[in-house]
C-alpha cells in the first residue's frame, strides 16, 4: 500500500544538438548521459549542465551528412571506458569516453536493425537486415549468426500425450484469426531483450508468414529455446522483467488494451489492462526498473500526446502509480527514455528539443496522521485516476479492495491528509492535469484548480504536496537553479472559488528559494514543525507560521548544525526525551536521528504517538517508547537482541512493511511482500495502552483487551495493587459479568507479572503490594468476596464460590456451606442452588469434593455432593449409617481419621472419655502427635504423665535424649530422666536429677565418674574435670522450688523478645533506606550519562576525588593503627546523604545477621521447658526463627551477584585513565562482604514444634 513520492526532478534546457536525439545511455560511473542522434554523439553532464565530450558521426562517414542515417542502438561500457553505437547502415563504432576518438569495430552490408548487450556486457546481439542475429563477444569476435525466424519450436518442445491433432481441436472465433498481421504504426523492427542474469534472451519480430509478431527465447550460446504461440494483436514492445520471471509485452484485443506477460517456454502469464480504449494510444515501449519492482509504459494518446505511466504490482493486482504527461507539443515530447543502471527509481527522459529530464521517486505510505480516536487510521493509495482509501480503525481491508474510492477525472500524482487536529480524516490529491481535488468525506468533495507561476512547463512541477490548514497548501517546485529549490504557500484565490495561487497581500513573503534541492517534507502534527531535507543531507527547519516565510539550521541541544550523513528517502518528526528530532531512512536501509545513527538493517518505520516502530531485515519488528530513552539509550536498545519477555521486539514475516498504527489503539498493520496485510498487537503498544486504562480506572477496556490478545489477568492487580484494591468495587461493577470475574479470578497466582512475564518501563515507580505478608491470592479473592456479598451474595454467588476455591489453602467446607445455606434459602428458586453445586463440582474434582464435604460432618451436604457425583450409592450408604450409628466424637474422630485428618481425629477422640485413651495413645504413637496431644489434658492428669512419658522414649529413639529426659523430670520420673540424662551427657542435668531422687553418695560419685569418662570421650576435659572434683561438694536446691530462678527466666525471656523485636525493626529501617541509597546513586549515574559533558565532568571529578584522598591518605599514613580504624569508621556514616552511606548501612547490616545468639536461646528454651512454660517457649523458639529467615532471604538483596566484583582495578587496551582511577578509589573502599549465615547449629527444641 506503498505510493511513488517524487523526492527531486532535475531539467536541463543547455543542451542543444544537430537533429534529433534517437539513442541515449547512462554512464553508471559518472552519472552523465551518452545521447547520439543522425548526426554526432554528445556526452553530457546533467548536474553541471555542460558538454563533456562531442563527437561526429558524419565526418567519418559512418552517417550520412543529410541526415538521412539512423542510430539503432547505444550503450556504455564501463570496463571498455567506451560507449558502443549501432548505425542503420551497418556499422559497429566505439567511442573512446577519455579520448572522444570514434573507432569502427565492425560493418553488417545488410545494415542493422538494433543492437542488445547483456547485462554483464560480455555479449552483444545485432539484429540484421536479413532478419538475421549475430552474436559476439566484448571484443566483437563473432560467436554465431542464426536465422531469426526458425521452423522448430526450440529445445522446450512441448509432449503431446496424442488427444488428436490441433487442427481438429476446437478454437473459437478468436482463436481461428489469432494469427493476425501487426498493427499499422508497428515499426517491424525486431525487439532484443536480456534475462536479469544474461542467461537467455527474447527477439520479437514479425513472422513472415503470417505477419503478426512473434516472440522467440534463445539461450547464451544462440541456441532456440522456446517460440510464443501465435497473439492476436502482439505489439512491438518488449521488456525482460529483471528478475528473471516474465517477459512483459502489449496487445491490442477487440475491446481493450493491455500489458501482457508471458514466460521463457512462450505461454501468456498475466496481463493488466491500461486506462484507455482500443485505439486510443499506442504502446511505444516498456521499460522495467532494475529491481523489477516498476514497470514504465511509454505510450502515445493520438489525441493527448505522450505519456509516461509507472505501474507497480501488490497483491496481484496492478497499481497506475504515477502519470507523466508532457502534452501536445512535439518539441516536449520524448523521445528516449531509460531508468538509471545504479539508482533503480531514478527515470531520464530526453525529448525532441534536447532537454533532458531526471525525475527520481521514492517509495512511501500516506497516512493519516492524527494522533486522537477520531482519527480513522486511513490509508490512501493512488491508482490511477482514483484514491483507494481504507480506514483500518473499522476494519482491515485487503488490497486491491479498499472501504471506499474516490474517483477523479485525471491521473493522480500525489495524495495528502489534512494536519489539523480533528480534520485528519479529509484527503487533498494533486492530479496530473494541475487541480487538487479535496474530499472532507466519502460523498463530499470540494473541487479546485492549482494555478502556478510560472504556468507548469513539465510535468510533476510540484512534489512534496503538504495540507498544513484548511486552506493553506505547502508545495516545492524548481529553483532558478538546478542547485536550488521553490517553497510555495498556496491558497484560494479570493475573487475566484475555484482556484489555488502562491500566497500574495499582506504577506511580503509569498514564496522562497532554497539554496539546495528539497527531497523531503516532515510536519510534526504535535508541534506543528515543518522539517526540509536537502539532497545533500541538510536538514533545515521552515518558519510557516511567521510573518514572513524563512528557513534556518536545525540545531541540536548544544546549538550545533544538524544534517544526515547521507540523504533519507524517508522522514519523520518526533521527540526523544522532549528533545525534537528529525528521523530518516536511507535506501540503504539505514535509520538516523539527525547525524546519529541508530540501526541498520531496518525495512520501515513510523511514528505514533510516542513510539517508535520499525521492522527489520532480520524478521522482526520493534517498538520503543521515545520519552523513556535517550538518542544513545535508543541506539543500544535497537542493537540489543532483545530477552525473553522484552516488549519491544515480536517476530514478524520476512519482508514486512508497516503500513499504519491505529492511534490510541493497540493494532499495527502490516503488509507482505506479496501484498497481503497482517494485523498484529505488539505486544509495546498493548502493555502501554493496558496501562493507561489501569491508570484510568478503566478496568472493563482492559479486560476485555487482555482477554482477547490472551495477556495474563494478573496484570490487573499487579499494575497498582493498592488502587485495585481501593476500587474493588468499580472493577466489578465495570465487568459486569459472573463469567469474567470467575475467569480473573482462575488466572490469579502469586507471581508478580511486572517483574516476570511484562516488566515495567525504565523509570516508572515500582508498586509497593497492598498487604505486605500476605497471600497475593488470598487477599485478592477475599477483597472481591467481601465486596460481592455486600453488593448481591445471590447474584455472585458463583463468584464468591469461586474466591473461596481459588485461595491459597482452598476453603472447600466453606463453599460447600454456602452451597448448603443457599440450598436452604432458595426454596422457591432451587435452580441457583443447583447451579452452583454443578459449578463448584466444575471447579474441583468431585471426589475431593466428597470427601471435604465428608469433613464438614453435615451428612445432608454429603448427600447432596453424593448425588451429583458417579458414585454408587452402595459406595457411600452403608459407610454414612454406619457414622450415624456412632457417638458425635467418636463419630468425628471415625471421619477425621478416614480423611486422613489426624490432628482433628485426635481432638476428637479426647473428648470420647478414658475408655478411648488406649485409642489416643495408639494414634499418638502411629502418627507423632505428641506435642498436639500433651496441649489437650491438663498437666497434673495421669493421661499427660503417659503421654509425657511416651514422648520422652519417642525422642531417646530420635537421638534427642536430654529433651527426653526434661519431660522425664517434670512429669515425675527422676529415674528415667536420669537415664535419659546420662546417656546425653548432660552432666548438669543429671547431678541435679540424682540429688532430687536422692542418690547415696557412694552412687552419686560413680555416676559423676560415668559422665566425667564421657565427657572425656567428647573432648570436654574442662567439664569431666569440674565434675570430677566438685561432685561431692557442690549441693544443688531442687529447680521445682525455686522462684527467684523463675523471676530470672522470665525476665531473661522478656528480656530476649524486645532485644529481637529492636533488632528485626532496625534491620528493616535499615534495608529500605539502602534500597533508597542506591536508586538515588543509579539515576545520578545515569543523569550524568546524559549529560553532553559528562566526559569531561568524570575526568574533573576523577581528578579532584583523588587528590584529595591522596592528601588524605598521606595524613592517616602517620596515625596508629588504632587511629587509622577509627578514622575509617568515621567515613562509614549513617547520616543521610553522606559519600558512603550505602556501605555504612551495608556494614551495620551484617553486624546484625552476624549477632550469635544461638546457644543463648538455646539455653533459655530448655529451661523454659523443664519449668512448664512451653507457649512462652514457643513464642519465643518462633520469634527468633521468623528473625533469622528474614535476614537470610535479605542477603542476596543487600549483597547482590557481582558487587565484590567491582572493587577489583579495570585496566587494559580498553580503559582509560578515568576508568583505571575509578576502579583503584573504588579499591580502597572495599564493599563490605556478605556475612555468613550459621545455619548448621541445632539450636530448636523438636517438642516446641
Amino acid at each position: 500500500m506503498r505510493n511513488l513520492k517524487l523526492l527531486k526532478s532535475l531539467r536541463n534546457s543547455e543542451l542543444q544538438g544537430p537533429g534529433s536525439p534517437q539513442c541515449f545511455s547512462i554512464r553508471a560511473d559518472t552519472g552523465s548521459l551518452l545521447i547520439a542522434s543522425q548526426f554526432s554523439i554528445t556526452e553530457f553532464d546533467p548536474l553541471t549542465a555542460q558538454v563533456v565530450r562531442e563527437a561526429s558521426l558524419t565526418a567519418d562517414g559512418f552517417l550520412s551528412e543529410d541526415g538521412s542515417g539512423g542510430v539503432v542502438g547505444l550503450q556504455d561500457l564501463a570496463e571498455l571506458q567506451s560507449a558502443c553505437l549501432a548505425t542503420a547502415e551497418g556499422d559497429v563504432v566505439l567511442f573512446n569516453l577519455n579520448t572522444g576518438q570514434l573507432e569502427c569495430v565492425g560493418s553488417v552490408d545488410s545494415g542493422l536493425t538494433s543492437m542488445s548487450w547483456s547485462p554483464d556486457e560480455e555479449l552483444v546481439i545485432l539484429t540484421t537486415g536479413q532478419e538475421t542475429f549475430i552474436m559476439m563477444t566484448k571484443d566483437f569476435e563473432p560467436i554465431t549468426e542464426v536465422g531469426i525466424h526458425q521452423d522448430d519450436f526450440g529445445e522446450g518442445k512441448f509432449i503431446t500425450v496424442g488427444w488428436g491433432k490441433k487442427e481438429t481441436q476446437f478454437h473459437g472465433s478468436e482463436g481461428k484469426q489469432a494469427a493476425q498481421p501487426a498493427v499499422a504504426w508497428d515499426d517491424r523492427r525486431p525487439r532484443v531483450t536480456w534475462r536479469g542474469d544474461g542467461q537467455l534472451f527474447a527477439i520479437s519480430a514479425i513472422c513472415p508468414q503470417t505477419g503478426g509478431r512473434k516472440v522467440r527465447v534463445w539461450n547464451r550460446e544462440g541456441v532456440l529455446q522456446a517460440t510464443s504461440e501465435p497473439v492476436n494483436g502482439l505489439e512491438q514492445a518488449l521488456c525482460w522483467k529483471p528478475s528473471g520471471s516474465l517477459i512483459a509485452s502489449s496487445q491490442r484485443h477487440p475491446n481493450k488494451h493491455s500489458v501482457v506477460f508471458m514466460e521463457k517456454n512462450g505461454l501468456l502469464h498475466g496481463d493488466f489492462t491500461l486506462p484507455f480504449s482500443k485505439d486510443q494510444a499506442k504502446v511505444k515501449e516498456l521499460l522495467w526498473n532494475p529491481d523489477s519492482t516498476v514497470l514504465a509504459v511509454w505510450l502515445e494518446e493520438l489525441s493527448c500526446g505522450d505519456d509516461v505511466q509507472l505501474w507497480a504490482v501488490g497483491n496481484y493486482h496492478w497499481y497506475l502509480k504515477q502519470s507523466l504527461d508532457f502534452g501536445r507539443d512535439p518539441q516536449k515530447a520524448p523521445v528516449c527514455i531509460c531508468w538509471d543502471p545504479e539508482r533503480p527509481l531514478q527515470l531520464h527522459v530526453v525529448t525532441s528539443s534536447w532537454n533532458s529530464i531526471t525525475y527520481s521517486w521514492g517509495w512511501t505510505t500516506e497516512r493519516s496522521p492524527g494522533l486522537d480516536v477520531t482519527d480513522n487510521a486511513s490509508v490512501a493509495v493512488i491508482d490511477g485516476d482514483k484514491v483507494l482509501v481504507t480506514t483500518f480503525r473499522q476494519c482491515v481491508v485487503p488490497p486491491p479492495m479498499c472501504s471506499f474510492e474516490l474517483q477523479l477525472k485525471s491521473p493522480i500524482n500525489q495524495v495528502t491528509f489534512l494536519c489539523r487536529p480533528e480534520g485528519t480524516n479529509q484527503i487533498a490529491a494533486f492530479t496530473a492535469n494541475g487541480q487538487i481535488s479535496v474530499f472532507t468525506s466519502p460523498s463530499c468533495l470540494f473541487l479546485v484548480s492549482c494555478r502556478l507561476t510560472p504556468a507548469q512547463e513539465q510535468p510533476l512541477a510540484l512534489r512534496q504536496l503538504l495540507w498544513l490548514q484548511d486552506e493553506l497548501f505547502l508545495a516545492v517546485g524548481a529553483g532558478l537553479l538546478p542547485t536550488s529549490s521553490t517553497i510555495l504557500m498556496l491558497h484560494p484565490i479570493q475573487d475566484a472559488d475555484d482556484t489555488l495561487a502562491v500566497r500574495s497581500g499582506n504577506i511580503s513573503v509569498s514564496e522562497m528559494e532554497v539554496d539546495g534541492v528539497v527531497v523531503g517534507v516532515a510536519h510534526s502534527f504535535q508541534t506543528g514543525t515543518v522539517a526540509l531535507e536537502l539532497e545533500d543531507g541538510q536538514i533545515k527547519k521552515l518558519l510557516w507560521d511567521c510573518p514572513e516565510l524563512s528557513v534556518e539550521d536545525w540545531r541540536d541541544s548544544s546549538g550545533c548544525s544538524v544534517s544526515f550523513p547521507v540523504p533519507c528517502i524517508q522522514t519523520a518528526l518526533c521527540s526523544i526525551s522532549g528533545t525534537e528530532y528529525l528521523l530518516g531512512l536511507t535506501d540503504r536501509s539505514h535509520l538516523y536521528a539527525g547525524d546519529t545513527e541508530l540501526a541498520s538493517g531496518v525495512c520501515s518505520f513510523a511514528i505514533c504517538d510516542n513510539f517508535l516502530l520499525l521492522t527489520t531485515h532480520s524478521h522482526t519488528c520493534r517498538c520503543l517508547q521515545l520519552s523513556g530513552l535517550t538518542v544513545k539509550g535508543l541506539q543500544a536498545a535497537l542493537a540489543s537482541d532483545g530477552g525473553q519477555n522484552d516488549e519491544t521486539l515480536r517476530h514478524v514475516e520476512r519482508g514486512s512493511r508497516i503500513v499504519t498504527v491505529v492511534p490510541q489503539d493497540t493494532r499495527v498493520v502490516l503488509q507482505m511482500p506479496r501484498g497481503n496485510l497482517e494485523t498484529i498487537h505488539h505486544r509495546a503498544l498493548v502493555l502501554a495502552q493496558l496501562r493507561k486504562w489501569l491508570d484510568g480506572l478503566k478496568f472493563r477496556e482492559a479486560f476485555e483487551c487482555m482477554r482477547k490478545l490472551r495477556i495474563n489477568l494478573n496484570l490487573i492487580y499487579d499494575h497498582n495493587p493498592k488502587v485495585f484494591l481501593e476500587n474493588v468495587a468499580s472493577f466489578i461493577q465495570q465487568l459486569n459479568s459472573i463469567n469474567h470475574i470467575n475467569l480473573f479470578l482462575t488466572e490469579l497466582k502469586e507471581e508478580d507479572t511486572t517483574s516476570s512475564m511484562y516488566p515495567r518501563p525504565d523509570g516508572s515507580p515500582v508498586q509497593p503490594q497492598a498487604a505486605p505478608g500476605q497471600k497475593k491470592v488470598d487477599v485478592v479473592c477475599d477483597a472481591l468476596r467481601t465486596t460481592m456479598e455486600s453488593m448481591d451474595p445471590n447474584k455472585f454467588s458463583l463468584s464468591i464460590l469461586t474466591a473461596h476455591v481459588k485461595k491459597t489453602v482452598p476453603e472447600l467446607e466453606i463453599a460447600l456451606q454456602k452451597v448448603h445455606e443457599l440450598r436452604g434459602e432458595l426454596r422457591l428458586r432451587p435452580a441457583l442452588a443447583e447451579e452452583a453445586l454443578k459449578y463448584l463440582l466444575f471447579l474441583v474434582n468431585v471426589n475431593d469434593l466428597y470427601e471435604h464435604s465428608l469433613g464438614t460432618y453435615d451428612f445432608d451436604l454429603v448427600l447432596m455432593v453424593a448425588e451429583k457425583s458417579q458414585k454408587d450409592p452402595k459406595e457411600y450408604l452403608p459407610f454414612l449409617n454406619m457414622l450415624k450409628s456412632l457417638e458425635p466424637n467418636y463419630q468425628r474422630y471415625t471421619i477425621d481419621r478416614h480423611l486422613k485428618r489426624y490432628r482433628k481425629a485426635l481432638v476428637h477422640l479426647s473428648k470420647c472419655g478414658q475408655e478411648h485413651f488406649t485409642e489416643v495413645l495408639q494414634l499418638v504413637k502411629e502418627q507423632k502427635l505428641y506435642s498436639e496431644a500433651l496441649r489437650l489434658y491438663p498437666a497434673d492428669s495421669p493421661q499427660y504423665k503417659f503421654l509425657s512419658c511416651a514422648y520422652a522414649e519417642h525422642l531417646v529413639e530420635q537421638q534427642r535424649a536430654e529433651e527426653g529426659g526434661l519431660l522425664l523430670w517434670r512429669c515425675g520420673e527422676p529415674v528415667r530422666a536420669l537415664q535419659a540424662f546420662t546417656s546425653s551427657s548432660s552432666w548438669r542435668n543429671a547431678i541435679c536429677v540424682a540429688q532430687q531422687i536422692p542418690l547415696p553418695p557412694d552412687q552419686l560419685a560413680l555416676l559423676a565418674r560415668d559422665l566425667a569418662e564421657k565427657l572425656t570421650e567428647q573432648r570436654r576435659y574442662s567439664e569431666a574435670a569440674l565434675l570430677l572434683d566438685q561432685y561431692a561438694k557442690v549441693r544443688f536446691p531442687p529447680a521445682t522450688n525455686s522462684w527467684s530462678i523463675l523471676a530470672l527466666f522470665l525476665l531473661a525471656l522478656n528480656t530476649q523478645v524486645v532485644f529481637l523485636e529492636a533488632q528485626v525493626a532496625t534491620f528493616t529501617r535499615h534495608k529500605s533506606r539502602l534500597a533508597v541509597v542506591r536508586e538515588q546513586k543509579e539515576k545520578a549515574r545515569l543523569d550524568m550519562l546524559d549529560c553532553p559533558d559528562a566526559e569531561l565532568y568524570s575526568e574533573a571529578s576523577s581528578v579532584i576525588t583523588a587528590s584529595k584522598y591522596s592528601q588524605s591518605n598521606s595524613r592517616i599514613s602517620s596515625r596508629s593503627s588504632k587511629n587509622r580504624r577509627k578514622a575509617e569508621r568515621k567515613k562509614l556514616s549513617l547520616k543521610e546523604g553522606s559519600p558512603m552511606e550505602d556501605k555504612a548501612l551495608m556494614h551495620v547490616i551484617g553486624e546484625i545477621i552476624t549477632t550469635d545468639l544461638l546457644k543463648e536461646i538455646h539455653g533459655l528454651l530448655r529451661a523454659l521447658v523443664l519449668f512448664q512454660f512451653d507457649k512462652q517457649a514457643e513464642k519465643l523458639q518462633r520469634v527468633y526463627d521468623e528473625a533469622l529467615q528474614m535476614m537470610e532471604g535479605s542477603v542476596l538483596e543487600v549483597w547482590p551477584e557481582g558487587l565484590q566484583n567491582t572493587s577489583a582495578p579495570v585496566t587494559g587496551p580498553n580503559s582509560t585513565a578515568n576508568s583505571i582511577m575509578a576502579s583503584f578509589q573504588q579499591q580502597q573502599k572495599p564493599v563490605p562482604a556478605a556475612p555468613k549465615m550459621r545455619n548448621g547449629i541445632k539450636w530448636k527444641l523438636t517438642i516446641l514444634k
